[in-house]
C-alpha cells in the first residue's frame, strides 16, 4: 500500500494553521486551470490527504508555501 501523507503531516512541516490551509486548498482547488492535479485529488467530504510523492501532493504544498493573498 502506498504511503499516505495528511494535511496534519504537512501543517506541521510548515508550521501551518489547519483551518488556514484548508480554507487555502478549498481556494485553491476551486480553479481546475491552475491547480489541476489537486482538483483531480479532492473527495468532497472525505479528509485531505496525499500518496506520498504524487503530483497533487506537491501541488498542495505549493499552495500552502504560497503567501497568503
Amino acid at each position: 500500500m502506498a504511503d499516505i501523507v495528511t494535511l496534519k503531516a504537512i501543517c506541521d512541516e510548515l508550521k501551518l494553521d489547519p483551518r488556514e490551509a484548508r480554507e487555502r486548498l478549498r481556494a485553491a482547488a476551486s480553479d481546475p486551470k491552475a491547480n489541476p492535479e489537486l482538483v483531480k485529488s479532492r473527495k468532497p467530504r472525505t479528509p485531505w490527504q496525499w500518496v506520498k510523492g504524487s503530483s497533487a501532493e506537491k501541488e498542495a504544498k505549493k499552495v500552502l508555501r504560497e503567501p497568503k493573498k
